[in-house]
């Protein structure tokens, strides 16, 4: 699946290319990094399929297939490239480049923490990850939660209305909880915010110790019968949805 539209801005480009953010690129673009057929490029800089981009001295160009993976992340695996305190092979970088053996170059489109398992999203369409990661953008994920103690009325009835974070100085969103019928310890929660760690906080802020956390949708895709370690490239209707959604 290809979806470019020329002419294209210099930091759309480079984000496309996978190589950061837009505002990153710009500020590239910026410091003199990025380089337009020879010549320094400059803020909103428009591109043509034929023009050579060099950032940093290395030429970077538009993947050829557009395409993404659902992934299921196992707990114990950090979504990072690199950490000092974590064992290189608990990296989602290196699991993605020595374990999965993906016929495209991708990288994670959003984040899940070192404790918690999942659906997790891979791409290399730099556009979409972008897209996928902006807070702003209240995209849906769902997450099925096990804490040490019965969930009460009381307690989904906080949860959902939304918590002050004493930690972030923030109040989370207004958000779907609903409890499982068959096991009182357990609930599912609906976010279209991802702050850092957010629903151990929440937990922790009505005195309970979230046990497990695995995410089981992302807008349309949903992880299913996956196990830890799977993953799958998606059919082109769930890719045609993701797309329109984001």
């Amino acid at each position: 699946m290809t979806k470019y539209q020329f002419p294209m801005r210099i930091n759309q480009y480079i984000a496309m290319a996978g190589v950061c953010s837009r505002r990153q690129a710009d500020r590239l673009v910026q410091a003199g990094a990025v380089y337009v057929n020879g010549e320094r490029a400059e803020i909103g800089k428009q591109l043509y399929p034929l023009d050579e981009v060099t950032v940093g001295g290395m030429k970077i160009e538009l993947p050829e297939r557009l395409t993404v993976f659902a992934y299921y992340k196992p707990r114990g695996i950090a979504c990072t490239n690199a950490d000092p305190h974590i064992p290189r092979t608990h990296t989602l970088a290196y699991v993605i480049e020595h374990e999965l053996e993906l016929p495209v170059r991708v990288f994670y489109a959003g984040r899940l923490d070192m404790d918690s398992e999942g659906l997790l999203l891979l791409t290399n369409d730099g556009r979409l990850s972008q897209s996928l990661m902006r807070g702003v953008s209240a995209h849906e994920k769902e997450y099925v939660v096990t804490v040490d103690k019965p969930v009460t009325t009381d307690f989904i009835r906080a949860m959902s209305h939304g918590i002050y974070l004493e930690e972030l100085d923030i109040t989370t969103r207004p958000c779907l909880v609903l409890p499982d019928k068959n096991d009182p310890n357990t609930f599912s929660i609906t976010l279209t915010q991802g702050l850092n760690r957010q629903i151990r906080r929440m937990c922790a802020s009505l005195d309970y110790r979230a046990e497990r956390i695995e995410r089981i949708r992302i807008l349309n895709i949903k992880l299913g019968s996956m196990r830890p370690g799977d993953c799958r490239e998606l059919m082109p209707d769930e890719l045609d949805e993701l797309y329109r959604l984001t």
